[in-house]
């Protein structure tokens, strides 16, 4: 049971208490609004987060399981010289996107600097080492998306948390105090008016006699 609030038994009081009360009610309702909408939206997000990082697990086991045939027929040296070699060069252009007045992180891929593929020579290693390059210069892209909707995903959790906690304040505390309010005023006034009627009904009647 909240508080009760501590206020004045005026006509004034409870005309502010009513007009508070009706504010209460309407942002009530609009943040009630927006957390659905932020946990359609979470929701979305993390059905994509989730069929994105089975693929991406997927696919570096594969390209795991494809090193390690390499690893188990090359030497050692010639794997490391081979990976050591840069295929290419990328840039992140980081900034960020409005997602129901939260800002979060948007993160987009350029290619700078596209070499070959296969920065070395084929005759010195296995086909696995080409199929585990490949596939983990692939993994880029989606990796970047990873991070980028997982981050979003934490982001909108975090404010849907915070929502939650300013619509249960008015729910089971703001709006029950003012309305607990409204009633004692209501109650002391309508006193009041009776006790005021009674004591010009006791004046009429001295007067009458």
């Amino acid at each position: 049971m909240p508080e009760k609030l501590k206020v004045n038994p005026t006509r004034m009081e409870l005309k502010r208490l009513k007009e508070r009360l009706k504010t209460a009610s309407r942002g009530h309702k609009m943040l009630k609004d927006k957390s659905d909408e932020m946990i359609r939206r979470f929701v979305i997000f993390a059905r994509e987060n989730k069929k994105l990082r089975e693929e991406v697990e997927q696919e570096l086991a594969n390209a795991l399981q494809s090193f390690l045939l390499a690893k188990s027929t090359s030497d050692d040296f010639v794997i490391q010289e081979a990976v050591a070699m840069a295929g290419h060069e990328v840039e992140l252009d980081l900034s960020t996107k409005n997602v129901m007045n939260v800002q979060v992180p948007k993160i987009e891929i350029k290619e700078k600097d596209v070499k070959e593929k296969y920065p070395y020579s084929f005759i010195s290693v296995t086909s696995e080492l080409d199929s585990s390059i490949a596939t983990v210069s692939e993994l880029l892209v989606k990796l970047v998306k990873l991070a980028e909707i997982e981050k979003t995903c934490n982001m909108l959790a975090m404010e849907i948390e915070k929502n939650r906690r300013r619509v249960n304040a008015l729910e089971y505390v703001m709006i029950p105090q003012t309305q607990e309010a409204i009633k004692d005023i209501t109650m002391k006034l309508d006193e009041n008016e009776r006790s005021n009627t009674v004591r010009l009904m006791k004046v009429k009647t001295i007067i009458q006699k």
